[in-house]
């Protein structure tokens, strides 16, 4: 992936001060966010709680970004149609949390919306191949899902290099389509990104960052985003 192009920030409004979210939003907004990252989280898929559909409904009235769905859940199926109703540009789901990962991201993209497979730090990269064509973007998370403020975990960086290897051999572009006018094929990575491991990301072919604490703690979250872009 050329150095050229351009890199999307999303802010995860997980981190954000929940008494505040609509003012949240439009801070990251008038900051210069390209998406607002939403957490989904069920208490068993990973053992902790956040948003609901509810509070991607009120996110959809708060600001006028692309809303990029995390879900970390168990059967993510049954919550497609309700995050839709209520918002969702974008449904991305693990592929660790179902076996039924092909009929769920087409069910996803049959619905109109974008669909994205999330990956564990642990789970192999020899799984991403077989869904390149079928999604339309790979989320590599760099940390372990479910809480925020953890640490980098360096190792993702080869599975990044493998996975935009992989694109570039293949000729996988935007959507998981072969075809070379498209921009590249999506590489979003989310936990611990910062101004130290955002330029290890984009070394390793990621073009869409996930950062929560680092943006949303203290001020000047338009001069962290516009650093972030590298």
């Amino acid at each position: 992936m050329s150095q050229k192009e351009k890199i999307y920030i999303e802010p995860s409004i997980f981190a954000a001060d929940f008494g505040h979210l609509a003012d949240e939003a439009k801070r990251a907004e008038d900051a210069g966010a390209d998406a607002i990252h939403f957490d989904i989280m069920d208490g068993h898929f990973v053992p902790n709680l956040s948003l609901s559909p509810k509070g991607l409904a009120a996110m959809n009235r708060a600001t006028e970004l692309y809303l990029d769905v995390h879900i970390m859940v168990y059967q993510p199926f049954e919550y497609i149609e309700r995050l839709i109703e209520n918002g969702a540009d974008c449904i991305t789901f693990h592929i660790e949390a179902t076996e039924d990962v092909e009929e769920t991201l087409e069910y996803i993209r049959k619905c109109g919306v974008h669909a994205g497979l999330a990956f564990c730090p642990d789970t192999s990269e020899s799984l991403i191949p077989k869904y390149l064509d079928k999604c339309d973007k790979l989320l590599l998370m760099t940390v372990h899902p479910g809480f925020g403020g953890q640490e980098f975990i360096a190792d993702v960086l080869e599975k990044i290099k493998f996975t935009r290897g992989l694109c570039d051999k293949l000729g996988v572009r935007q959507g998981g389509k072969v075809d070379p006018k498209l921009p590249p094929f999506d590489i979003q990575v989310d936990g611990g990104v910062d101004d130290k491991t955002a330029p290890l990301c984009i070394e390793a072919g990621a073009n869409h960052l996930v950062a929560g604490t680092y943006l949303f703690k203290g001020d000047n979250m338009q001069e962290k985003i516009t650093g972030l872009r590298g």
